[in-house]
């Protein structure tokens, strides 16, 4: 039997805020999900040093690129909106600085939600900053009130959503008011929302096993089916199935 891969997972951080210390966190979901995929996680705290990451990197099999707060625009050379939050500097640093590393490499990447939004960006796209506002037409992709709000999802025949859910009606959770506009030429869109927003990307460059996704299949709102996915970047990792383990 072929070692279990070790893939990486980047963590969300929180400055010291009075009487708390800095920290940095991760969702159990993605740590579960790959472990039930059959790899090994290694949690990532928010490196400084870029010889550090390229050292890690290189003990990796693969990368699994996290969701949470906005991408602030300014790096990118646009000017802020009022409706994005950025996430802490010092996870954006190093974000940025891994994303560059994996895509010089071609490391096999799963990117969640901003995860996405930043591999495209590295790879030369651009995003839209706030939906409402660009896109007045689509559909609700964030309901403030509702954490379990959800939408359709629309495959692209022969992708790794197709591989994913197969036929059938398919919803998947949505939280986001940020979204890909221009895709950059390595990707190709593996899934939309019944709007036309890009919610799913996979690499068309040949051997380098990327995914994306603007959904999240780790959240407590994913289904037993999001789940797949882990398994599908697992399996383009190793090139075998994996024995599932459902973990509680």
């Amino acid at each position: 039997m072929a070692a279990k891969p070790l893939i990486g997972i980047n963590t969300d951080y929180r400055a010291s805020r009075k009487e708390h210390a800095a920290l940095s966190f991760v969702a159990a979901g993605y740590f579960d999900g790959i472990t039930a995929a059959g790899g090994i996680p290694v949690i990532m705290p928010p490196l400084a040093d870029e010889d550090d990451v390229v050292r890690l990197l290189d003990l990796l099999d693969g990368v699994v690129m996290v969701g949470g707060a906005d991408l602030d625009p300014r790096r990118d050379g646009w000017m802020p909106h009022p409706a994005v939050r950025p996430m802490d500097a010092r996870r954006e640093d190093f974000d940025r600085m891994l994303a560059k590393h994996i895509c010089r490499r071609h490391m096999p990447v799963l990117a969640i939600g901003a995860g996405m939004q930043l591999l495209n960006i590295t790879e030369g796209g651009t995003l839209f900053l706030h939906i409402p506002e660009d896109l007045p037409k689509a559909i609700p992709h964030k309901d403030p009130g509702d954490n379990s709000h959800r939408h359709a999802l629309l495959v692209e025949a022969g992708g790794v959503m197709e591989r994913v859910y197969g036929d059938g009606e398919i919803r998947v959770n949505s939280m986001h008011h940020m979204a890909i506009d221009d895709l950059a030429a390595s990707f190709k869109i593996a899934a939309r929302a019944p709007d036309g927003v890009i919610e799913a990307i996979e690499s068309q460059v040949e051997g380098w096993v990327a995914i994306g996704t603007q959904f999240h299949p780790e959240a407590e709102t994913a289904s037993a089916l999001d789940m797949k996915i882990f398994e599908e970047f697992v399996i383009g990792i190793t090139g075998e199935v994996p024995e599932v383990k459902l973990v509680a």
